[in-house]
């Protein structure tokens, strides 16, 4: 089996690779990409022989040709090189950038008879409507590599998907599940990059502090599964074991469990329909001991109120949260705002743009062009929001 990894020295690659490494079953690298980590990419297309290995950075690319001259690894760079590599031939691709910017070679990568194993939920937020549509009109196979909507989608074969009354994601809460508003008000990018239970890249785990990242999977399920927003709900589950619910009509409820691991979601999408074989972590419940769930606190929390209103108004907004949010995570990592700054930009930049009541993206370009304006309206706003840190 061929095999694409978009995004291949980012956690989800590194997990993907890992997993390769432990599979019994073979797979051939079709194509790799990286964003400017020129020796991680060199090292895996020497690794699997993959046959072309592209780095986002153009500036970077006469290094990565250098490193692979008689390698027989074909190389490119930029956003060609990216589309490039969607087109390689392959059977599955794993698309792990992370962000908007995997939004065109994602949709790329969508053709006919290929299975795609999604882990960039920003895909869906930034042209939902769009990238459903690809994928119905190409008859590709989507897979979600989310732990979360993994379960769903393995606990959505219980049933049909009218019967279904509600689901629900977990989220872990992150490291200030317990902490007060003024306690949030003074944490550090450290503190925010220390998560209680899952390894992942900075932008996901300051998400996942902010709890930012499960409104975009809110957002992610809703077009993944075509369910109306008040079908889906969000609990808080500090352990991650349980990662998501489905609730049927009956009463009967099916819950997707595992250890906090990426790969087995990954090991899913990879063997889909089959199960391959590896030395995956087993689950003992009697080593956790208990399972705890409780309501997430809007109020402590608002990126998730912001984010499940994004969803129900539809548009442009869900483009437009993405980006004010990227914008506003990178000047928390930064330093230049403070934690709760990240979602006050937010709300900013959307109250500015409901009052332009935009479409939804119809195409990247258009996609592209709301992410654009969103971003340099963020900007706008470090500054005063820099200031009240200070």
């Amino acid at each position: 089996m061929r095999i694409t990894v978009l995004g291949a020295t980012g956690s989800i690659g590194k997990s993907t690779f890992d997993l390769l490494r432990r599979s019994n079953r073979e797979f051939a690298v079709a194509a790799i990409t990286a964003k400017r980590d020129v020796a991680g990419l060199v090292s895996l297309a020497r690794e699997f022989k993959a046959k072309l290995a592209v780095i986002a950075d153009s500036e970077r690319h006469r290094e990565l040709r250098d490193a692979l001259a008689g390698s027989g690894t074909r190389t490119a760079a930029g956003s060609e090189g990216l589309l490039a590599a969607a087109d390689e031939p392959a059977d599955v691709v794993m698309a792990g950038i992370t962000g908007a910017a995997g939004l065109a070679p994602t949709l790329a990568a969508i053709q006919p008879g290929r299975r795609i194993a999604l882990a960039n939920k920003e895909c869906l937020v930034c042209a939902g409507d769009l990238f459903m549509r690809r994928v119905r009109q190409t008859g590709a196979t989507l897979l979600p590599a989310d732990s979360e909507h993994n379960a769903v989608f393995q606990a959505l074969t219980a049933g049909p998907i009218e019967s279904v009354e509600s689901v629900t994601l977990t989220a872990s809460g992150g490291p200030f599940r317990t902490l007060t508003q003024q306690q949030l008000e003074g944490v550090t990018p450290e503190e925010a990059l220390k998560h209680p239970t899952w390894s992942m890249g900075s932008k996901i785990t300051i998400d996942s502090a902010t709890l930012m990242n499960k409104g975009l999977e809110l957002i992610e399920a809703h077009h993944l599964f075509a369910l109306p927003a008040q079908k889906l709900d969000v609990l808080v589950h500090p352990q991650s074991i349980v990662h998501a619910l489905v609730t049927y009509r009956d009463g009967g409820v099916v819950a997707g469990l595992s250890v906090p691991d990426m790969q087995i979601p990954i090991a899913h999408c990879l063997g889909w329909p089959e199960r391959i074989g590896w030395d995956a972590p087993k689950l003992d419940l009697a080593q956790v001991g208990s399972l705890t769930f409780e309501a997430p606190d809007p109020v402590r929390f608002p990126a998730l109120r912001l984010a499940r209103a994004v969803m129900e108004a539809g548009g442009a907004a869900p483009t437009v949260l993405n980006a004010a949010n990227e914008v506003a995570v990178e000047a928390f990592l930064a330093r230049r705002i403070g934690f709760t700054g990240i979602a006050a930009i937010v709300e900013r930049v959307l109250e500015k743009a409901a009052s332009e009541r935009l479409g939804a993206p119809e195409t990247v370009n258009a996609a592209t062009a709301i992410d654009h304006i969103a971003r340099i309206r963020a900007r706008d706003l470090l500054l005063e929001f820099a200031a009240k840190a200070s």
